[in-house]
């Protein structure tokens, strides 16, 4: 990407990803802006579990009833968590974290779509952080907010058009 401006209007969430394997390379730097991200405290006891075997990722993409099944056909995914009793502001920082990798993802050319895990979980009342400790074998303490599916995008999506910003969300208090 040329500058910032133009990779948070580019970056859009990609539910399609071709076949094509995401380098060991490109995978190392996505983490590594997770690993450089900012923390409350300075922290940084956030944890992430790498996954690119196929039948994972088809595990992954079932544990919630709906919004994940496109796991399944990425070529990565990246589960974020932490340990709540560690730090009362894990949401937090695991949010900034995996919007962090999905920035970097994107200006590797990659597409990348947060599926969020926590508060989620199937009706047999499993929650999705069970399933995914089932998956992975991840310590009980950890609790898991989101998976990042990443992978090259199978289409095109247009940048977001600065008409459709709602600045009138916006407050501005001035000394005027």
């Amino acid at each position: 990407m040329e500058n910032f401006k133009t990779l948070v209007q580019q970056r859009r969430s990609h539910r399609k990803f071709s076949d094509r394997q995401v380098p060991g390379e490109d995978v190392q730097l996505i983490l590594r802006a997770a690993l450089m991200a900012p923390t409350s405290m300075a922290r940084r006891n956030w944890q992430f579990a790498v996954v690119d075997n196929k039948q994972d990722l088809e595990k992954l993409a079932d544990a919630k009833d709906t919004g994940a099944k496109f796991i399944k056909d990425a070529p990565l995914a990246i589960v974020v968590m932490c340990n709540p009793a560690e730090n009362d502001c894990w949401v937090e920082d695991c949010s900034i974290a995996a919007i962090s990798m999905q920035y970097q993802a994107e200006d590797l050319g990659l597409g990348s779509c947060w599926v969020q895990m926590r508060g989620r979980g199937l009706s047999d009342g499993h929650t999705a952080n069970e399933v995914i400790h089932g998956i992975l074998g991840l310590p009980e303490k950890l609790e898991v907010l989101c998976v990042l599916a990443i992978g090259y995008p199978a289409e095109d999506r247009k940048p977001r058009e600065e008409g459709s910003l709602k600045w009138e969300n916006v407050r501005i208090k001035s000394d005027d």
